[in-house]
């Protein structure tokens, strides 16, 4: 191992107290989308402290960021932090099923988790930046924070305002989701597409649904049949959305579209219609073509759902991010520093609050509690035979995640590393979804995976920086892919023509004279 290699291990691990803090904080935070505040400023204030340039509210985002540290003429390496939670997920550190303390269940929380996501990836640029600045390497770091992930939000924007344009690789870290992507890169097989938009139902011309009776002196008494309104509409489109859906199926490709309601009525009860609510909507699809022709059906449904609800519609832009692009000569790279480290170990007190949570939930504690897979790799080509067996030969692309953006960009890595996950105690078992939330907040669980990936990240960073020869292969594989690089034949432009979704009903945490809680109050029977 070089020099430069060596110090940037030593530094994670030197700095093993402060990253793990780091994780804890933001997972306690539990924000969500767009509405990441106390996240996004804890990176800031750590990315300054470091020696980066923070430009906050990067692409009109206010939870966003870009940081660069310069340490002269060499590539410029970008990476990033997502730090979004999601609403319904409060789930304590701790081995039983209980929200954080004055929260309900209601509130968010961190799933996969993102919490972990955004340090690791952190971890591994400050380790990078240490050791260039140590041993003298130029070049140059980029390193994002990219909000609101679930709805498939920064990244597309950051693209279409030029942030990614400079980059000459990025480094993309997710943990483990699924078999058989843990411990591995991705190889051809990336993620496709995915389109979000909010369409907005309003009633404002209610007294024109139906003409009041000679003798009532106001345009629609209590006693008259009033508008259907804003309720009836967003009702009408979820049904219709359903019946799209099933139409459909039978596409012959893996897809999904899923749908969240994000204000209905203003709790209007009485005889008067409700004027405003809105629904959103999320695809995941292989193809661009794929997403354009569902956005059509979904616009024939609104305009149908308003004409039978007496409301007026529009459609808002959450997020358009283009499917992704594959890098060998990155993968390869990447691979090779994930085995150079070595897969996460969950020894000691992780085993012992993994058998805890397993004795709570009412069986037998298991001598090794975790799942083999997420301390074990397997190689890109073989992860990709295995993830084809369950995609039709034409699907070029499965799930989706914005990462995909960097890829049109720079040559771009998509790294997996395996996070706490138990082993069933049968076969068909599966645990509350509770468990994995906890384990990304137990810091004795989910700190194996943030280190082994800040290690991997930090390493990648420096073959970049250094080795010219790996630099020119990925360079010249993405020219291939694009025909000709940015603006070539094959390559996508961006596709955020919309402004930043920020000014949307996004679920939060709100001050109140009864203090700081979740959007949705917390209820007696709703504490654990």
């Amino acid at each position: 191992m070089s020099d430069a290699r060596a110090s940037a291990v030593a530094w994670i691990e030197e700095k093993r107290s402060d990253w793990s803090d780091w994780t804890r904080t933001i997972w306690e935070f539990g924000e969500t989308a767009w509405r990441e505040y106390r996240s996004a400023d804890f990176y800031v204030d750590l990315l300054t402290a470091a020696g980066f340039a923070v430009e906050k509210g990067s692409a009109g985002m206010p939870t966003a960021f870009c940081a660069i540290w310069d340490n002269g003429p060499g590539p410029t390496i970008g990476g990033y932090a997502e730090y979004d939670g999601v609403p319904g997920n409060c789930q304590a550190a701790d081995t039983v099923r209980r929200p954080r303390d004055g929260l309900s269940f209601q509130a968010g929380g961190h799933t996969d988790p993102h919490s972990a996501l955004g340090t690791a990836s952190l971890a591994g640029f400050l380790a990078a930046r240490h050791a260039m600045e140590r041993h003298g390497i130029k070049g140059r770091l980029k390193f994002f924070g990219e909000p609101a992930e679930k709805v498939r939000g920064s990244k597309p924007l950051h693209a279409a305002r030029g942030y990614y344009d400079d980059l000459d690789a990025a480094i993309s870290f997710h943990p483990f989701y699924m078999l058989p992507l843990c411990n591995t890169v991705r190889w051809d097989t990336h993620c496709g597409a995915a389109y979000a938009m909010i369409y907005t139902f309003t009633c404002d011309a209610p007294e024109t649904w139906l003409a009041a009776s000679s003798d009532s002196p106001i345009p629609a008494s209590h006693a008259e049949a009033r508008a259907p309104g804003a309720n009836d509409a967003v009702v009408q489109m979820y049904l219709s959305g359903k019946a799209l859906k099933e139409h459909l199926a039978g596409t012959g490709v893996s897809w999904s579209m899923n749908e969240a309601i994000l204000t209905m009525g203003q709790a209007t009860a009485d005889n008067l219609p409700a004027g405003m609510a809105q629904i959103q909507y999320i695809m995941r699809v292989p193809t661009l073509e794929m997403a354009e022709h569902i956005t059509r059906g979904l616009d024939h449904c609104a305009e149908n759902a308003a004409r039978l609800a007496h409301c007026s519609w529009r459609r808002d832009w959450v997020s358009k991010s283009r499917p992704g692009l594959a890098n060998h000569a990155m993968a390869l790279a990447t691979y090779r520093n994930l085995e150079a480290v070595g897969a996460p170990r969950f020894e000691g007190e992780a085993v012992r609050l993994a058998r805890e949570i397993q004795g709570n939930l009412g069986f037998e504690p298991m001598e090794q509690p975790y799942l083999p897979a997420i301390s074990e790799f397997i190689a890109p080509e073989e992860a990709e035979r295995r993830l084809r067996r369950i995609l039709p030969p034409s699907q070029m692309h499965f799930t989706s995640d914005d990462y995909t953006e960097y890829c049109w960009h720079a040559p771009t890595v998509r790294l997996y590393v395996g996070r706490p996950a138990l082993r069933p105690p049968r076969r068909g078992y599966a645990y509350p979804a509770w468990v994995m939330n906890a384990l990304g907040g137990l810091s004795p669980c989910i700190d194996p995976m943030v280190e082994t990936a800040a290690k991997t990240i930090a390493l990648t960073v420096l073959d970049l920086v250094s080795d010219d020869a790996l630099l020119v292969a990925a360079k010249a594989e993405f020219i291939e892919r694009t025909g000709g690089g940015i603006g070539g034949r094959h390559w996508i432009p961006p596709l955020a023509d919309y402004p930043p979704p920020i000014h949307f009903r996004w679920p939060e945490y709100v001050t109140t004279v009864r203090g700081r809680e979740w959007v949705i109050p917390t209820a007696p029977w709703d504490r654990g």
